[in-house]
């Protein structure tokens, strides 16, 4: 059967009040056909999520209806292997800490989750860079570092794809400490290595169930977006982690040269910026104007808004974008330069190889040469 998550608004309920709800779920789920998983609750917040096992969506509805009342406001299809990948069980925890003494299991467990997505930057070059033997190990030592600081602040590895991770943190202030303490020890495995790897990273934090169907899907593709618009080494914050940093992690952050707390005026038009780029980043005509059309700004505030979030102009965003696009074309693809060249937006190969030349150091033809060996 399906797996459903709910998400019910429950200001100014206490833990037992859910515990007892969620015992009335399952004194009556097997009219329904439902069996009531786990459950997750944040008083702090208001909130609960419960986890159910169920015929159709409508099913969990009408056992809440019957049980308590308590109809939740959204509920989504899940898949335990994530939810469990991200929160960490997809069970009651053990009862022995959590009973009172009526013996009720009683959880004040919270689904807040921080959410990191950390990517290598111009991952792909390392091979071409550095003699082969050496650029496999540049890669493994840089994972093998990667998972030994997730491990010391007790971050979840939800995704790992080559370079790039997507990391789940219960704690918002091992979130931020493992963020810097990442840029920390890049720097003293680049000068062990002689080679200059820098992180992309980007932090967000939220709950499993917000707006959109997608299981954390809100926050996941915020932590993406400000992942991606980082520079090398940079740090950048949604104001939804930065509400519950402590003192200590913002002074330490600030000390960083390339840190950045995002205010969520800032994260709306990020996000609708980098939906237009992320639509139009192909097209020839995907111009300057036609971006300031699309965002519905003058030429002046877009610039502004370009400069201070990216630290890039908007012409000089749209070339990086389109080159990062290329260069994972002439990994992942056996397009020669001129298909890749039109594919990614440019209006000829040779200001295409102009571009990448400039940008990364490296003949484009060549690059694609050692591909293909």
């Amino acid at each position: 059967m399906p797996i459903y998550m709910d998400r019910h608004d429950l200001n100014g309920v206490t833990a037992k009040d859910v515990a007892l709800a969620h015992q009335a779920d399952i004194n009556i789920q097997d009219q329904f056909g439902c069996r009531g998983i786990t459950y997750w609750f944040d008083e702090e917040r208001g909130a609960a999520f419960c986890l159910v096992e169920a015929p159709e969506m409508n099913a969990v509805k009408e056992m809440h209806d019957h049980a308590h009342g308590l109809v939740p406001h959204q509920i989504i299809e899940v898949e335990s292997n994530v939810v469990e990948a991200f929160l960490g069980r997809i069970q009651d925890p053990k009862p022995t800490d959590n009973m009172d003494d009526e013996g009720l299991l009683i959880l004040n467990d919270p689904a807040f989750r921080a959410i990191m997505a950390i990517v290598l930057e111009d991952s792909e070059l390392i091979d071409y860079r550095v003699e082969h033997p050496l650029a496999k190990n540049i890669h493994k030592n840089y994972n093998d570092l990667l998972e030994k600081i997730l491990d010391q602040f007790e971050g979840r590895k939800v995704e790992h794809v080559k370079d790039g991770f997507l990391v789940s943190f219960a704690s918002i202030s091992n979130a931020a400490c493992c963020a810097l303490e990442i840029q920390s020890q890049l720097k003293a495995l680049n000068k062990k290595s002689g080679i200059n790897l820098q992180t992309q990273i980007g932090l967000s934090a939220g709950v499993p169930v917000t707006g959109d169907d997608a299981f954390f899907g809100n926050t996941i593709q915020q932590a993406k977006r400000l992942c991606e618009i980082s520079q090398g080494g940079g740090i950048l914050i949604s104001s939804s982690l930065k509400e519950y940093l402590r003192e200590d992690n913002l002074k330490q952050l600030n000390e960083q040269s390339s840190f950045k707390i995002f205010k969520s005026e800032e994260e709306d038009f990020l996000k609708e910026f980098i939906h237009v780029a992320d639509r139009l980043w192909n097209d020839p005509g995907f111009t300057v104007d036609l971006f300031n059309t699309k965002m519905g700004l003058s030429k002046s505030m877009m610039y502004r808004k370009t400069i201070s979030l990216t630290g890039l102009s908007p012409n000089d965003f749209i070339k990086e974008y389109r080159l990062k696009k290329s260069l994972k074309l002439l990994v992942e693809t056996q397009k020669n330069i001129s298909e890749i060249a039109y594919d990614s937006g440019f209006s000829s190969p040779s200001y295409f190889s102009k571009c990448f030349q400039k940008r990364y150091g490296i003949v484009a033809s060549n690059f694609l040469g050692t591909r293909k060996k």
